[in-house]
């Protein structure tokens, strides 16, 4: 009877023993699940605040911001004034107004741990109302033998004017301190309506910048943001 109870008693500890060997195993053969931060990030262009202080004729502000919308997916826009006086052939004239650009950004970037890093690329849709004022003009004289005509001063205002856009975007946002954020992008754009003063053309466009063949521009932002946490959602754990 004593050997019974005591290969038993033998049986059962080795039981206990395997299920706890058992639960150790499953405990370590899967990978801790991942905590995201959803929120939203705003910020401005440090390049058009820069370019404000060294560029005399150009005066600028773009406030940027973007909301996380899935793992992937940022809902992204931004709002800006600009007045810029420009010289082009017989021409001077300032333009100046305001402008907005939504759209979204896709995150190429696998990020580690709790990093928020992106290499992005995006969409917007732009539109800008603005005005453009005549400062002075030459007047074409293929005659040259007395000279070129002088400058004529004008100051007519165009007000009412428009224009649209679709802008392809590609850029990178890196966090240098918690939840401050730096980033950089390109732009391509290409003009889909532009109304147009009497006269002359839109050169440039507040937003859209310098017109390209009447269609195409180019731009770039320099941003500084910062993330504002709203929740947190935890990813399902991989199992190896």
């Amino acid at each position: 009877m004593k050997h019974i109870l005591k290969y038993i008693f033998s049986l059962l500890f080795l039981s206990v023993s395997l299920f706890g060997i058992a639960q150790e195993v499953k405990k370590t053969d899967s990978i801790p699940p991942k905590t995201e931060r959803f929120g939203i990030r705003f910020g401005i262009d440090a390049a058009r605040l820069a370019r404000s202080v060294y560029e005399k004729d150009y005066r600028g502000i773009e406030l940027v911001g973007d909301y996380r919308l899935t793992k992937r997916y940022y809902i992204a826009a931004e709002l800006g004034n600009e007045s810029k006086t420009s010289d082009e052939n017989q021409l001077n004239f300032t333009t100046a107004g305001t402008y907005i650009k939504v759209g979204f950004d896709y995150n190429a970037y696998e990020n580690w741990l709790d990093m928020e890093n992106m290499i992005y690329i995006g969409l917007r849709y732009g539109v800008s109302s603005f005005s453009q004022t005549l400062n002075n003009y030459d007047i074409y004289n293929s005659q040259t033998y007395f000279g070129q005509a002088p400058q004529t001063d004008s100051g007519e205002k165009f007000g009412g004017l428009s224009a649209q856009w679709v802008e392809a975007v590609a850029g990178i946002k890196a966090e240098v301190f918690t939840n401050l954020f730096v980033g950089f992008s390109i732009r391509l754009n290409y003009l889909t309506a532009n109304t147009k003063p009497e006269g002359f053309d839109n050169f440039h466009i507040p937003g859209f910048n310098r017109t390209y063949n009447g269609k195409f521009g180019t731009g770039f932002n320099y941003t500084v943001s910062y993330f504002l946490p709203l929740y947190k959602s935890t990813a399902k754990a991989k199992k190896k």
